[in-house]
């Protein structure tokens, strides 16, 4: 029993001097925490005194270069202000001298104008003291020509109306001839300038633009080696003909001539597809219906590509830009379309040059009379298609594609159908007759020729006083021989303008007629 209290007294004391021992480790340990704590807030407070310290370096450093700054500020302001201040000094001296001298010469005009009021005043009363006389003048002529009157009267036996008649008639003839010879004369004087500025323009227009004077026929008649490949052409009953007249539409004649067939229609792009197909069938020798449509598709594509090809090369010739498709399509067409024997498309290459020199003379834009003068025969591409004259077709054409007014007037104004409002249409009607009228350009037919002399020389002699009238050079030029008791040197200038006004109104010519007026009085006499 004792042993066993022994024991446990002595396993009490263990837990007291365990529990103890964990009291003071627990006292020592929140001692320990306490001790750094205390170390670390010293620590922080010394860290923190120190930052305020730096913190307090900078501010002051930030201060002193802060006032550094603003006084220099404050010093380039000062002197910018210093400077404005003696510039504005400056400005205001020299208006100060700029209002002395407008003073001065102010005061010399003041002194000049007062001197002209006083001559002015002077002039005045001398006109004042002449007018006078004048008047008194007057009375005295009025009163004198009463009596110089009364004494005609008296004298010639006539009343007053019948001397005014007879004053009328002779003033008025007096007037008739001297506004002939004023006009003749104004007309001379005009004409002469005209001539002169207008041939020098032209000559220079002609000179910069050298085209070739011949241009290309369309091809209408194909050669046949031998009657054998006419067969052919023609077929078994005429079925080879009629599969090619239906695929081209165009004729075909085929007549007793050895080794020719005529091809004739009247669109020229289609007698271009047929003549180019017809080759190359008599080239292949395989001619049958089935080859003849698909040749002609062929070609026909080909020509296509052609007519798109040449609008192209024409407008890049001559250098307009910015055209529709569709104008390019119908420029391209041109180039199978002849007009007297005249290729169109050169012939309208050549007119847009020619426009573009004379506008660049006369201070126009060159580069719309360029497309004035190449688009004015675009309603030829389909004149043939079309009910109407090529200039309305071709206005028609470009209006509804956007064109300017300017171009639409010199297309349907180049041959005087419409007005003119604008300077670029008689440009483009002067270079379309000097395209026209050069040698070699054009052709016409005899019966046509014949028919416009006829009508030249009958204009002529439909005017009184005119004896005989002869058409020369190719109708170039027409002669008129007037009678020399009936129209006089005055007369005959006017007849001249009158036969060549009727002759613009009422005929269509190339190029100019010149209309010459003869007079000559002869004197005969017989000795006995």
């Amino acid at each position: 029993m004792g042993s066993v209290m022994m024991a446990q007294v002595s396993t009490g004391w263990v837990f007291v001097w365990v529990f103890l021992a964990l009291v003071a480790g627990a006292a020592a340990a929140l001692a320990f925490r306490s001790f750094q704590d205390r170390a670390r807030r010293t620590s922080a407070e010394q860290e923190a005194e120190r930052l305020l310290a730096e913190a307090k370096n900078k501010a002051r450093e930030i201060l002193r270069a802060s006032e550094v700054e603003a006084k220099e500020t404050r010093l380039k302001q000062q002197q910018e202000l210093e400077q404005q201040h003696l510039a504005a000094k400056n400005e205001i001296r020299e208006a100060e001298k700029r209002l002395e001298k407008r003073e001065d010469q102010l005061d010399r005009q003041f002194d000049m104008i007062r001197t002209k009021e006083r001559n002015l005043e002077k002039a005045e009363a001398e006109l004042q003291a002449k007018q006078g006389e004048i008047d008194k003048k007057n009375e005295e002529i009025g009163e004198l020509l009463v009596k110089q009157r009364n004494e005609l009267l008296k004298v010639a036996r006539l009343t007053v109306d019948e001397a005014k008649k007879q004053l009328f008639a002779r003033l008025e003839q007096e007037l008739e001839r001297e506004c002939a010879e004023l006009l003749a004369k104004r007309l001379t004087e005009a004409q002469e300038e005209a001539e002169s500025r207008s041939r020098e323009i032209i000559i220079t227009a002609i000179q910069r633009y050298a085209a070739p004077h011949t241009a290309e026929a369309t091809i209408s008649t194909i050669d046949i080696l031998s009657d054998e490949m006419k067969g052919r052409v023609i077929g078994r009953e005429g079925r080879n003909i009629r599969a090619f007249e239906k695929a081209t539409g165009v004729d075909i004649i085929v007549d007793d001539t050895p080794g020719v067939i005529e091809i004739s229609c009247f669109d020229p792009v289609r007698k271009e597809i047929a003549t180019q197909a017809m080759n190359r069938l008599l080239r292949d020798g395989r001619i049958h219906p089935t080859r003849i449509e698909d040749v002609v598709e062929e070609i026909r594509a080909n020509v296509e590509k052609q007519i798109v090809e040449y609008g192209k090369k024409a407008s890049l010739e001559a250098n307009v830009q910015g055209l529709n498709k569709k104008l390019v399509n119908l420029l391209g067409r041109l180039q199978f379309r002849t007009s007297y024997g005249q290729n169109v498309l050169r012939h309208s290459i050549e007119v847009a040059y020619l426009c573009q020199v004379m506008a660049d003379e006369l201070g126009l834009n060159g580069m719309l009379a360029r497309r004035c003068g190449l688009l004015h025969d675009i309603g030829k591409a389909v004149d043939r298609e079309v009910e109407g004259g090529h200039p309305a077709i071709g206005e028609e054409i470009c209006r509804k594609l956007g064109e300017r007014p300017e171009v639409l007037n010199a297309i349907a104004g180049h041959h005087g159908d419409i007005p003119a409002t604008s300077p670029y249409t008689p440009l483009v009607a002067a270079a379309d007759a000097i395209s026209a009228s050069r040698p070699g350009s054009r052709r016409e037919s005899l019966e046509r020729y014949i028919k416009r002399l006829d009508q030249l020389e009958g204009i002529a002699t439909g005017f009184q006083g005119v004896r005989q009238a002869y058409a020369i050079q190719a109708g170039r030029e027409v002669r008129v021989i007037v009678d020399a008791d009936q129209v006089d040197d005055a007369n005959a200038l006017r007849i001249a303008r009158e036969i060549a006004l009727k002759v613009e109104a009422e005929m269509t010519y190339p190029g100019e007629v010149k209309v010459t007026v003869l007079r000559e009085v002869r004197a005969v006499e017989y000795a006995r």
